[in-house]
């Protein structure tokens, strides 16, 4: 097994809970989510990024406006609904919940 599978792996875990987050401060453009998920080393393409939104707008968790762009048509602009908000507390309750499970198990047991 190779170790980049695995991190691959672990990053599709978590992108909907960072996708949430960056959504979460301010409404955001999809190239302006990837582009904050690159700088923090969760490498996401469009591919991947589009079809999450659109499930996550589907499950009523985001919704979007449209905002005319200087540089073309006109963008759609993401922003989490209240159902959204409560959804993003539960993941990050779990993520802490999680860390603290994996920061123990991995945890070196002292010498006796």
């Amino acid at each position: 097994m190779k170790i980049e599978n695995a991190k691959a792996q672990m990053r599709k875990g978590v992108i909907e809970l960072c996708v949430l987050s960056i959504i979460s401060k301010e409404e955001s453009y999809p190239s302006d989510i990837i582009k904050k998920l690159k700088e923090s080393k969760m490498i996401v393409v469009e591919g991947t990024l589009y079809p999450l939104l659109n499930r996550l707008k589907n499950a009523d968790l985001l919704h979007y406006n449209w905002r005319e762009s200087t540089s073309g048509p006109p963008r759609k602009y993401y922003y989490l609904t209240e159902e959204g908000q409560q959804f993003l507390t539960g993941l990050t309750d779990t993520w802490k919940e999680l860390t603290q499970a994996v920061r123990l198990s991995t945890k070196k047991q002292a010498t006796k």
